[in-house]
């Protein structure tokens, strides 16, 4: 099973390489890390910033935005489908 590391440890690592001018070889070694992890942490940091390691279920604000605004159309396409029907409905008896 793989460990788990909080985000503030995974940003301190980070930031021993990119600040602090340490290898990835040297930073990986004192907690035991593997120096492929520490690549993977690096380039996440590199792309997300801040934004980078914030756990399951926590999503990036873009991400939120696109989740919520597909949940948007979902929901007025039901709400379309739902006139469509009470039109069609409606029809029927006037006739």
């Amino acid at each position: 099973m793989a460990k788990k590391y909080s985000q503030e440890f995974k940003h301190q690592a980070v930031q021993l390489i990119l600040e602090e001018g340490k290898t990835v070889a040297q930073a990986a070694h004192e907690p035991g890390l593997h120096e492929n992890t520490l690549y993977r942490w690096v380039t996440e940091v590199k792309k997300d910033g801040d934004q980078a390691f914030l756990g399951s279920g926590n999503l990036k604000p873009e991400e939120k935005s696109l989740r919520d605004l597909q949940k948007k159309i979902r929901d007025l396409e039901e709400e379309n489908e739902i006139l469509k029907k009470a039109m069609h409905y409606f029809a029927k008896d006037r006739r």
